[in-house]
């Protein structure tokens, strides 16, 4: 990975080149092996690299007569595509990043199409006076930019457009209503007021006049799935893509490991893993533990690696390690971290910086074939359907507040089937907050972005989820923790789950292969199976948790109350502060378990710590 950043005029002033470079040194952690500048009148690129392919050479930006690019990422077709243009263009170095300039420079911006891989880049054309920026289908990489008419100003980062803003950023307290809902705010906007996401599978272009055009090259299949595929074709189509997904994300000139928690997906890509490099190199897995015997999956990730014979490397967490880190990893973030799990993932990837450079996760395969509880409850849940609205409210939202903290899963699922519609049932089921508890802790309008992904999904219920969750708890979530955690620490996390081919074969599959007499992710257990034991295959999910139920009755429970229940707090200054407190009394009496609605309290306050007082004196 790298970070890239720009900058182009249309008012007819010079681009300030110390701005650049002030917002390319933001984003050192994103490439620590170099950095390079181009600049030409009211246009400027710049870049950081940290090197995966063509160590020495692919210095950048690089340029091609009138073309200009600025590229983070892997292109893993890049081979194929060469020699297909071999003929037709003459290279000078033996990365990917000029197989993306002549691949633009011969088909222009039709050339996103044949890219396999995850990237962000953005394309200076002097002869047509225009500039193009490109994410990948996935998001997998993030693309953040200003546009006030003007000055654009993009980068991989949001802190790295700070210094070249007009003004001082401000909060966009219409996205904070959002987050409350999300955990994360959908594209394309962000917590800081006028600076955007480009979607996934989206390009931006803005010609010599600055007008500006947003459109998407590629989205997630809507048609329904294909029901003739028997079960057995099922597994062998996953197992054959996954295969090939997996060995072109191997493709790299430094060292590739991989996350191993233990669980399915991890362990499935790690047995892939050792597969193909039998005899061919030693293979490193890096786990987390957490000295809690509810969520501390070391035993399962130790039995993998013994069994495939891995170099194994392990590290605990503290809650020390968040009081530690929290700030700095908000910092890298540029958003509320959005589950302690990201302290973890920064942890796994510091550790492994030491012996790898690449990181293989198992990102996508839950939102791709139906791996969380929620998707073998949803039939349940839709019966709620039949209520009124306001009844549902009244009897779900109520029968859940009787309800023990230990029945978790009984009142997430309460919690969804008060939502008044589908789509918002959709939302509900990763919501911290629902919409009458948004409602109550802060006024103001909220966009709901949910509702529109919602009209786009097609297929039977299950199939409606997956897409809807692909657009927002994935991308928005998961996808920006795995890229800013491992970057934070200057790795470069590669999701073989994500492949674009994988994801439309997922899509075509029937839901009867994802679940399964009750059993989720059907398909993916089928192929494990293969090469790994029952305990491994069958086993609970715990996902990647802290137990911070115990930390926030404990050892973090007067940082909570501090950073919440301050004068000078902004969230509780912006929220109904008696909310807040009584939501902490409920906790720290074991009424009931509110972590998931302090977390994202508290990593709101955190950010406006980082951003808003402590502004821009991070390094």
């Amino acid at each position: 990975m790298c970070g890239i950043t720009g900058i182009r005029r249309f008012d007819g002033a010079p681009v300030d080149l110390a701005v650049l470079r002030d917002m390319t040194s933001r984003l050192v952690h994103r490439g620590p092996d170099d950095e390079g500048y181009w600049g030409a009148p009211g246009v400027a690129l710049g870049h950081r690299r940290l090197s995966i392919i063509d160590l020495e050479g692919s210095k950048q930006p690089m340029s091609n007569g009138p073309l200009h690019i600025s590229f983070n990422g892997e292109i893993f077709n890049y081979r194929q595509l060469r020699s297909e243009i071999a003929s037709r263009y003459s290279f000078r170095t033996r990365g990917d990043t000029e197989v993306i300039l002549a691949l633009h420079e011969l088909d222009g911006p039709e050339a996103v199409h044949r890219l396999d891989g995850q990237f962000a880049y953005a394309i200076v054309d002097e002869a047509k006076g225009e500039l193009w920026l490109f994410r990948d289908r996935m998001g997998v990489l993030p693309l953040y930019y200003f546009f006030d008419g003007n000055v654009l100003l993009f980068a991989s980062e949001i802190k790295a457009l700070l210094p070249g803003l007009p003004k001082p950023p401000a909060v966009d307290e219409q996205s904070v209503k959002e987050y409350l809902a999300y955990r994360s705010v959908p594209p394309p906007h962000t917590l800081f007021k006028d600076i955007r996401k480009l979607p996934p599978g989206h390009r931006l272009c803005v010609n010599r006049s600055g007008d500006m055009k947003i459109d998407a090259y590629w989205s997630l299949p809507t048609r329904p799935a294909d029901t003739s595929i028997s079960d057995r074709e099922a597994v062998s189509e996953t197992g054959a893509y996954l295969d090939r997904a997996l060995r072109s994300r191997l493709v790299a000139d430094v060292p590739v490991g991989a996350y191993l928690s233990g669980g399915v997906d991890s362990s499935l890509l790690v047995d892939l893993m050792c597969k193909v490099r039998e005899g061919g190199g030693e293979v490193h897995t890096f786990s987390a533990g957490f000295h809690d015997p509810r969520y501390d999956e070391l035993p399962y990730a130790r039995s993998v690696s013994k069994q495939l014979g891995t170099h194994h490397h392990e590290v605990y967490l503290e809650p020390e390690d968040l009081e530690e880190h929290w700030h700095g990893l908000t910092w890298h973030r540029d958003t509320p971290l959005s589950e302690p799990a990201d302290l973890a993932v920064y942890k796994l990837a510091t550790l492994a910086r030491e012996r790898v450079k690449v990181l293989l996760s198992g990102e996508g395969s839950d939102e791709l074939f139906g791996g969380y509880p929620k998707y073998r409850f949803a039939r349940w849940a839709s019966l709620a359907s039949a209520l009124p609205p306001a009844a549902r409210l009244r009897v779900f939202a109520g029968a859940e507040k009787r309800l023990p903290g230990a029945m978790a899963k009984l009142r997430i699922m309460l919690r969804a089937m008060s939502a008044g519609s589908e789509a918002d049932r959709f939302q509900t089921w990763f919501a911290p907050f629902t919409a009458y508890e948004r409602d109550a802790l802060l006024s103001g309008v909220e966009r709901g972005g949910h509702r529109e992904v919602w009209r786009r999904a097609e297929g039977d219920l299950l199939q409606r989820m997956l897409y809807v969750d692909c657009h927002t708890w994935l991308v928005d979530n998961l996808l920006e923790r795995g890229d800013r955690m491992a970057m934070a620490a200057g790795v470069e996390s590669r999701p073989p789950f994500l492949d674009h081919k994988l994801v439309e074969l997922a899509f075509r599959l029937p839901s009867r292969v994802k679940i399964k007499r009750g059993q989720t992710k059907w398909v993916i257990k089928e192929l494990a199976r293969r090469g790994l034991p029952a305990e491994i295959v069958d086993r609970r999910k715990l996902g990647f948790r802290l137990p911070m139920d115990a930390w926030f009755r404990g050892h973090l429970r007067e940082m909570s109350r501090d950073l919440l229940l301050s004068p000078n707090s902004f969230v509780g200054g912006l929220m109904n502060r008696g909310m807040i407190d009584a939501m902490l009394q409920r906790h720290e009496s074991r009424r009931s378990d509110e972590e998931a609605r302090i977390w994202p309290l508290m990593g709101l306050e955190i950010w406006h710590d980082v951003f808003f007082k402590d502004a821009l004196t991070r390094p």
